[in-house]
């Protein structure tokens, strides 16, 4: 399989993460220019960069992400003013495809900025460009057909100015593959560190699929991560029986509230959850008869539970703020929280009182609700 042949009909997994890019940029961007709004002083662009845009289209009529994106601005007046939209591939003839169809776009007249249409090889040219520059607000999306050109530095470039967050997709397969790869050391040192890609293979060794996969997507994140305050989230995709992993989509932000966005956006599109706790995974497999024993022997909402008693033992702190202080790094969202908590408080673990000193309304638990958690330690011994 070729990389122009992958455009030759939209797999699922494409669409899933078409959706779940755009969705990011409907809200992303809305948050962005109501910011804007407040301080026209400061620049009153945004941008959407795609490095490895493909040709807009696959053959059997489906839009691919750049599209998406620039349908959706043509609907919006404030985005039509605002939006710079850039797009590349080293494709020639993808570039040429891709131009010609954004021509063809309903409305496309509307954009007060052309769109930009470029034919360059992601390297460290593009990189170095990126940061030199002062960014206005940008989305940026790097979806590469394995993983050169993909790098730390890249994804740093431009999560360095105000408003940026990233996503990237990558090929799980190839990249745990030419870990061990010496021929391609140089990119996975690009992607990982050098010292933290050393340090990776040294551990990957030995070690079951399952451990490796989380050893692997724990070590990139915490890659992000080391450039300074970053929140990272990915979402894994299954190939069609559900047995591998094909991919996986990493969310970077600097800020809560975009990671706060994103994380509800990839609940949604997860196939699955468990007592209400999302997988954050697209797994086709998910659409068949499920074994029902399996998932009642997983509980996550009790281990939820556990570790909240655990994590606030002693401390008052109000239902939001439990979630902000706990969330990051975990699979729930804020549902589960109030489920939990609700439950705590049904079985007598935890006070609770709403800011005017009534108890929680029945079967539900408010943001504003404060929580007192016991001193006692060990309290999960209590959980029923």
């Amino acid at each position: 399989m070729n990389e122009n042949s992958f455009f030759k009909e939209q797999k699922e997994q494409s669409l899933v993460k078409s959706i779940i890019v755009a969705k990011y940029f409907d809200v992303w961007s809305t948050v962005i220019i109501s910011t804007q709004k407040r301080y026209p002083q400061h620049s009153q662009k945004i941008a959407y960069i795609d490095l490895f845009a493909g040709p807009g289209r696959y053959n059997d009529g489906s839009q691919s992400t750049p599209l998406k994106i620039l349908t959706n601005a043509i609907e919006k007046p404030d985005l039509c003013r605002r939006l710079v939209a850039i797009f590349n591939d080293k494709d020639e003839d993808n570039s040429k495809t891709l131009s010609k169809t954004i021509e063809e776009i309903p409305g496309i007249e509307k954009l007060k900025y052309k769109p930009q249409i470029d034919n360059q090889e992601v390297g460290e040219e593009i990189v170095n460009k990126f940061e030199s520059m002062n960014l206005v607000p940008t989305l940026f999306f790097v979806d590469p057909w394995g993983y050169k050109g993909l790098s730390l530095r890249l994804v740093n470039s431009v999560l360095k100015d105000w408003g940026c967050d990233c996503l990237f997709f990558f090929n799980y397969n190839r990249i745990s593959m030419g870990l061990s790869n010496p021929l391609v050391k140089e990119h996975m040192d690009a992607l990982f560190g050098r010292d933290r890609a050393d340090e990776l293979r040294s551990k990957l060794a030995n070690t079951s699929p399952e451990e490796r996969e989380l050893m692997i997507v724990e070590a990139l994140c915490q890659a992000i991560k080391s450039y300074g305050s970053r929140y990272t989230l990915p979402f894994r995709f299954k190939d069609s029986k559900g047995k591998r992993t094909s991919h996986h989509l990493i969310f970077v932000s600097k800020h809560f509230r975009g990671y706060e966005i994103m994380k509800d956006i990839m609940s949604r599109e997860s196939t699955s959850d468990t007592e209400g706790v999302p997988s954050f995974e697209y797994n086709p497999a998910d659409f068949l008869p499920k074994q029902t024993l399996l998932f009642q022997l997983s509980r996550p909402i009790d281990d939820l539970k556990k570790d909240l008693l655990d994590t606030f033992a002693g401390q008052r702190l109000t239902m939001k703020k439990i979630y902000e202080e706990h969330n990051v790094d975990t699979p729930y969202i804020i549902k589960n929280y109030k489920n939990a908590l609700r439950v705590l408080y049904d079985e007598d673990l935890i006070d609770a009182i709403s800011p005017k000193g009534k108890p929680p309304r029945k079967n539900s638990f408010a943001e504003t609700i404060i929580v007192t958690f016991p001193r006692q330690e060990k309290q999960w011994l209590q959980v029923k």
